[in-house]
C-alpha cells in the first residue's frame, strides 16, 4: 500500500511518515501544495494524507481538482481548525475522513486502515446505527434515543468499530489492534476496562442492551433483549 503525505509542517510530516513507513506502509512525502497535486495526479497511491493550509495551493484545491480529473483514492484532511463548516466543506469536495490536530498517531493510524479497507471514495455512510444508537462520523457525536452521549476519542473509535462490524463477535485481540495500534497481551485489561466504561455510557441508562459479551470470545454490538 502507497500512501501520499502533504504536510508542510517538517516535523508532522516527518513523524507521518516514519509512523506509517514503520507501519508497513510505503509512504511518500511533499511539504508543498502544487508538489502534492503533481504527485497524486501522476503517482500510483493508495491513499493521500493532506493538510488543509499548505504552500502555493490548499489542500481543498487540491482535493477539488483530483475529483475533477477522476481521481477517487481515499482522502485523509489535516487541519488545526475544528469547524463544522470546514469538515463538511471537505466532505462536499470529496474527503473521506478528517482529523483535527493535535492527533495521536494510533487514531490517525486506525483512520487510515479503515480508509483503506474502505477502498474507493464515496461508499460509506456518514452515520452509523444500530436500534436506537447513533454515532455521527462527520461531527464525531453520539446519540441513543436522541440523547447524547458524550465519550473519549478511544471510546468513540471502540464503538465506531463496533458498530461497523456490528452482528460479528469481536476478539480482544483484534479489538487491541484496531482501536490501540497494539498487540494483545492477556495480562492487559484496557480492553475490558474500555468496554466497561462504554457499556456504562450506551447501555447501561437504557432498558435494551446492545453491547454482549460472548463468553471466552469476545464483544458484539447487537439488539439483544430487555433484563
Amino acid at each position: 500500500m502507497r500512501v501520499l503525505i502533504v504536510e508542510d509542517e517538517a516535523k508532522t510530516g516527518e513523524y507521518l511518515r516514519q509512523g506509517l513507513h514503520e507501519a508497513g506502509y510505503a509512504t511518500d512525502l511533499v511539504r508543498n501544495g502544487p508538489d502534492g497535486l503533481h504527485l497524486a495526479l501522476t503517482g500510483d497511491y493508495d491513499l493521500l494524507v493532506l493538510d488543509v493550509m499548505l504552500p502555493g495551493m490548499d489542500g481543498w484545491q487540491i482535493l477539488q481538482t483530483l475529483r475533477q480529473t477522476g481521481k477517487q483514492f481515499p482522502v485523509l484532511f489535516l487541519t488545526a481548525r475544528d469547524q463544522v463548516e470546514d469538515r463538511v466543506k471537505g466532505l462536499e469536495l470529496g474527503a473521506d475522513d478528517y482529523l483535527v490536530k493535535p492527533f495521536a498517531f494510533s487514531e490517525l493510524l486506525a483512520r487510515v486502515r479503515t480508509l483503506l479497507r474502505r477502498g474507493r471514495s464515496g461508499t460509506e455512510p456518514t452515520t452509523l446505527a444500530l436500534a436506537d444508537l447513533e454515532l455521527d462520523l462527520l461531527r464525531r457525536r453520539v446519540t441513543r434515543a436522541g440523547k447524547r452521549i458524550d465519550l473519549t476519542a478511544k471510546e468513540f473509535a471502540l464503538l465506531e468499530l463496533l458498530l461497523r462490524r456490528q452482528g460479528e463477535v469481536l476478539p480482544r485481540s483484534l479489538i487491541a489492534s484496531q482501536v490501540w495500534d497494539m498487540n494483545f497481551d492477556s495480562d492487559t485489561n484496557v480492553v475490558e476496562v474500555a468496554i466497561r466504561r462504554l457499556r456504562s455510557k450506551v447501555d447501561d441508562p437504557f432498558e435494551s442492551k446492545l453491547l454482549q459479551t460472548v463468553r471466552g470470545m469476545g464483544y458484539v454490538l447487537e439488539v439483544g433483549q430487555k433484563p
